[in-house]
């Protein structure tokens, strides 16, 4: 089921998107939990980063009743980004991690609010097929915990998918699953957004390159800022994506390590047959993982490697695409997708995923400073759980709500500190 429907633009009357938008923007918190409160003694909030965690982060704060300032080098969703570029998948399947599959649900009610009070189109349900070449363990552990929270799965033959789906070739796959409910967000649109709706509620938003103060009796004594002037808060939150480890080096060490991942856009010769609609976002599961992203946006089919990349340092990363990754991306084409086997590459794009060792999420307080806390670890999978992410932080820090073990430091006690034991062919369990 559609996060809602999406009617067509006409220049005549008004659109259910504008009466949506309308009902929406008064305020957005009425969606998101509970109206502002102000009081004298609302805590000030100064919030480091305006991707996905940082952003719903910021709002979800705002709309708890904090004064909150949010501060990002670049600006939200930028190109450089762990939350930038086109699109992101958000899917309820995790396999047997019972914790995101309820995020996940979770999520999209969070997702929906925010695509209702924008002009933009945020989400495109497409569904996704998952292509499994070998054990389908991951998807069938997931099945269980999905038909408790109201999503549906189906399992098709392989015959059944090549009928629905005749523009990919499923020989070599062992077994083939249709996860309905799915689709993709608009990724730089829904981090402006989400920055649009924290001003709208009243929040503070720059930008600036900014530095951790000094910890001084057990609390961090303000931010730096690149203009010499400092940001003075009673809490803050530090959600900067693959530069976190860099900004903490001595206490985070290898539970932040950046790795460059690379993703290309093919130009395809007959649009209408992948388009979303006719077809959906597709995860192809074996030795590496390939996925990608139908047509939303009447331009390419996007393909990503989600195997983890090298090391990099996310402030240096070579942004060209390489001729080896293209080729590459360009042989599992002719082997899935023989007809965009010589598509012409519209655009490549180069990212980061800020990976933590276990691949979970990190959310805890830094452990010598009581008013700084620690926000990512997407690993490549984090987008879409971010309207979460920042709902329980919020509610952390607002409310005194513990924040799952699951997603707290000391799980990584081993390498909470500066080491060079995780080599770049490591990678955690598949999230993405």
């Amino acid at each position: 089921m559609s996060l809602r429907s999406k009617s067509p633009r006409s220049n005549q009357g008004i659109s259910r998107r504008t009466v949506l938008r309308r009902l929406a923007a008064v305020p957005l918190a009425a969606g998101l939990g509970q109206s502002p409160l102000f009081t004298k003694s609302a805590p000030r909030i100064a919030v480091v980063g305006a991707g996905a965690f940082g952003g719903w982060t910021a709002l979800h704060l705002r709309n708890r009743g904090a004064q909150v300032v949010l501060v990002d080098a670049r600006g939200a969703g930028n190109a450089l980004s762990s939350s930038g570029g086109r699109s992101r998948v958000i899917r309820a399947i995790y396999g047997a991690d019972r914790i995101y599959s309820e995020m996940v649900k979770r999520a999209f009610g969070l997702w929906k609010t925010l695509d209702a009070s924008t002009e933009e189109q945020l989400y495109v349900e497409t569904g996704a097929l998952w292509m499994n070449r070998s054990d389908d363990a991951y998807v069938r552990s997931a099945l269980p915990i999905l038909a408790d929270l109201g999503f549906a799965v189906d399992k098709l033959t392989l015959g059944e998918a090549a009928r629905r789906y005749p523009q990919i070739d499923f020989r070599g796959l062992h077994s083939v699953w249709f996860e309905r409910r799915a689709g993709a967000l608009q990724a730089q649109r829904c981090c402006m957004a989400v920055r649009d709706a924290f001003q709208k509620a009243g929040g503070s938003y720059q930008t600036a390159q900014v530095r951790p103060g000094e910890i001084v009796n057990g609390s961090l004594s303000g931010l730096k800022l690149d203009d010499g002037s400092r940001l003075d808060a009673d809490i803050y939150v530090f959600a900067c994506g693959p530069w976190l480890g860099q900004m903490f080096p001595g206490v985070l060490g290898n539970a932040i390590r950046p790795t460059r991942q690379e993703v290309h856009y093919f130009t395809i010769p007959r649009p209408e047959r992948y388009r979303a609609g006719r077809l959906p976002i597709w995860i192809d599961f074996g030795e590496r993982i390939v996925y990608g992203v139908p047509d939303i946006d009447g331009r390419t089919l996007k393909v990503a490697d989600d195997t983890r990349g090298e090391p990099v340092d996310p402030s240096n990363v070579d942004r060209v695409p390489r001729k080896a990754a293209i080729e590459r991306t360009r042989k599992f084409l002719a082997e899935r997708f023989p007809e965009l086997a010589n598509a012409p590459l519209h655009a490549g794009w180069i990212c980061q995923y800020e990976n933590s060792p276990d691949g979970h999420l990190i959310i805890d307080r830094h452990p010598e400073a009581g008013n700084a806390w620690f926000v990512g670890g997407g690993s490549g999978h984090g987008f879409k759980l971010a309207p979460v992410v920042g709902e329980i932080v919020a509610e952390r820090l607002m409310a005194a709500k513990e924040v799952p073990e699951t997603f707290r430091l000391a799980r990584l006690r081993d390498v909470v500190k500066p080491s060079t034991q995780f080599e770049k062919n490591e990678r955690p369990p598949n999230r993405e």
